[in-house]
């Protein structure tokens, strides 16, 4: 049996492959000397589907890559901002008690040209106010002056009195301690009382009469009658009231923050004059508890 002369044969193949050369020679006689645009704009339209199936493809791409590039930049800054982030809180944290101690120094210095008193800046070193009769150490000693029962006070309110002197340095007895004691008058009876001190930021008045009428948030002053310090210092402000026996127990929260005060004033000894005390109490709002 002979093979089809146009089948899928080695002879068709051969046929086939010699057509094709054939009409492609035939299309460069045809085209080929003409302007080179015919080709071009062929070739456009034979690509017409391919570039507009890969267009969308290709912008996607992009697109893609653009989100990466802008998630790693992002990335970078968000590190670069959290590290400096930590490096400010840290500083922050480093200047912090620095601060605290200048806004108080300034506070301090602001109170003692409005005092009419001579007085002596002290600085705490020391706060043991936690262990059983314990008390402050200041930086002021004999070679300052300094004497025992002065009177010791801060912007916020009175703070205690020279217990011991060394040459260089001093002990401070808190008002808070269990063996201070200080003569003090109410704000508005003018009733006087000796404040007690009995635990840490707390503190009571004894030998007020029973028949006083005292009320919760009223502030709580110098005396005087102490010979420490003069009339009209701030100490606290009343918090409770009990009876006992013929006597009216009054429970104090002391103003000055003991447990971080750092800038102090020492008042001369035994001082003469009369501050003036404000002619209305503080609102109940601003007692400290």
């Amino acid at each position: 049996m002979r093979p089809r002369p146009w089948g899928w044969n080695p002879v068709g193949r051969r046929r086939y492959a010699i057509l094709v050369l054939y009409v492609g020679h035939l299309g460069w006689i045809t085209l080929g000397h003409g302007h080179g645009s015919r080709w071009q704009a062929m070739l456009e339209t034979l690509s017409w589907p391919v570039q507009k199936i890969s267009a969308p493809l290709l912008r996607s791409r992009a697109q893609r890559a653009e989100r990466a590039g802008s998630l790693q930049r992002a990335q970078y800054e968000l590190a670069m901002l959290r590290q400096r982030l930590e490096s400010i809180q840290k500083e922050n944290a480093q200047q912090a008690p620095r601060l605290i101690e200048a806004e108080e120094a300034i506070r301090t210095l602001a109170l003692k040209k409005q005092v009419p008193l001579e007085m002596k800046a002290a600085r705490v070193l020391v706060n043991v106010r936690s262990a059983p009769f314990g008390g402050m150490i200041l930086d002021q000693g004999l070679d300052a002056g300094l004497v025992r029962d002065q009177g010791v006070f801060c912007p916020e309110g009175v703070v205690g009195r020279i217990w011991e002197v060394s040459q260089r340095e001093s002990s401070l007895l808190p008002l808070d301690a269990y063996n201070a004691s200080t003569a003090v008058m109410l704000a508005q009876s003018r009733a006087t009382g000796v404040l007690q001190g009995v635990g840490p930021g707390r503190a009571e008045i004894r030998y007020i009469g029973g028949q006083e009428v005292v009320q919760i948030g009223e502030p709580v002053y110098t005396s005087g009658l102490d010979r420490v310090f003069p009339r009209g210092l701030l100490v606290g402000h009343v918090v409770g009231t009990r009876p006992q026996g013929a006597e009216l127990q009054v429970d104090v929260a002391l103003a000055a923050p003991l447990n971080r005060v750092h800038q102090v004033l020492i008042l001369p000894p035994q001082p003469r004059i009369d501050l003036a005390v404000p002619a209305a109490p503080p609102k109940e709002g601003k007692v400290k508890p």
